[in-house]
């Protein structure tokens, strides 16, 4: 691709990025109402394509149906296993006005359109079919978040192969909006505390059921106002906020409980690499 490390400052794009955020919420919520239960809540997430984000196969009824969010040719695309399609432009639109079209188009490849309504992981959980505030799509934005987005998974790709033991895919968390990969020890880990905004404390604690250290990426948002790499792990071991780590740019984010990587800090080197 011309150029896999793009600029994507957050501050320039946070509403069309918000607006996708709560779209992939849609999506993936019909995913995770028609697909059955795996561990940690991998049945849910989203994949990153040549062409956006996808669902991947979904089992509905007689019918197994695949979503895209295509975002080169910005269209959201419903398949079905028996040949029928919907699809719609991704263009500026309120929530409301997406999720009602989302699920028209599921209704039109023979699909079940019965999903949860309100997002998850967010403060303000404003239910999708009431949240009619016009919402902005920049889309030059959107393709250099998806380049980015192909870049990187190809490394958490290889990231995840020096690992022999369990080890999640890279996908796409649309609840807090970011891409992960995640291994675990095999040992049982202490009661998740819960607390999580719009998130049942089953799910986290499911989720965090086992050690886990987990590595990803998200473009910013909810005080972290940058792209980033962040890795943690469950349960946080003595000492590991003062762990020595490299690259020397990243830092122990003491808020968020994690390292962090900015983006930048990874992109302009790389840059300056290529170019020289």
């Amino acid at each position: 691709m011309p150029d896999a490390w793009p600029e994507i400052p957050y501050p320039a794009w946070a509403q069309t990025c918000s607006a996708l955020h709560l779209w992939t919420q849609i999506v993936g919520k019909y995913r995770l109402a028609r697909t059955p239960w795996l561990n940690h809540s991998w049945h849910a997430t989203l994949y990153v394509d040549a062409d956006g984000l996808t669902t991947g196969l979904v089992p509905d009824g007689d019918e197994a149906i695949t979503v895209r969010l295509d975002l080169r040719a910005h269209r959201l695309t419903i398949r079905s296993s028996s040949g029928a399609t919907s699809e719609f432009a991704l263009e500026a639109m309120s929530v409301a006005r997406f999720h009602g079209r989302f699920l028209e188009g599921i209704r039109a490849v023979g699909g079940n359109d019965a999903c949860h309504g309100r997002p998850n992981e967010t403060p303000d959980a404003i239910p999708f079919a009431k949240d009619d505030r016009p919402r902005p799509y920049d889309r030059a934005a959107v393709e250099r978040f998806h380049h980015a987005l192909v870049n990187i998974a190809g490394f958490f790709g290889r990231f995840r192969t020096g690992f022999i033991g369990k080890s999640s895919p890279v996908h796409l968390f649309w609840g807090s909006f970011d891409l992960a990969v995640t291994r675990f020890s095999g040992r049982a880990a202490p009661l998740h505390p819960g607390g999580i905004p719009n998130l049942p404390d089953a799910v986290t604690r499911e989720a965090y059921s086992h050690e886990v250290s987990s590595a990803g990426f998200w473009p910013g948002g909810q005080g972290v106002e940058y792209p980033a790499f962040y890795s943690y792990t469950y349960p946080t071991p003595a000492g590991f906020d003062d762990a020595r780590i490299e690259p020397s740019s990243g830092f122990f984010h003491r808020p968020l409980g994690e390292f962090i990587l900015k983006y930048d800090d990874v992109r302009v080197p790389k840059i300056r690499k290529r170019s020289s």
